[in-house]
């Protein structure tokens, strides 16, 4: 079955977590070494920008961190300027 446009997938074969909206990939990349997330690349399209998919991503990609007791490091500055604005999340750090 195919997931809703606009929906937040984990593809974890891939290591990243995904929103396909009109036809283009925006994307969360990750790595797991340990206990730890590495948070890579956030990517959107410069079509898609401005309609909070990278705040979306991100956001999935911190909650399945919590989820699994994984420590987030954040390699990529989006992910890093996103966990500044959001205190609930800075005891992963």
């Amino acid at each position: 079955m195919t997931p809703d446009p606009g929906t937040v997938v984990h593809n974890p074969s891939a290591g990243r977590f995904e929103i396909v909206q009109d036809g283009l990939l925006c994307e969360l990349v990750y790595h797991i070494q340990g206990k730890k997330i590495l948070f890579t690349h956030t990517g959107v399209p410069p079509a898609l920008e401005g309609r909070g998919l990278g705040s979306r991503l991100v956001r999935a990609g911190l909650d399945y961190a919590r989820a699994e007791g994984l420590k987030v490091v954040p390699l990529c500055p989006f992910v890093g300027s996103y966990l500044q604005k959001h205190p609930e999340y800075q005891d992963m750090i």
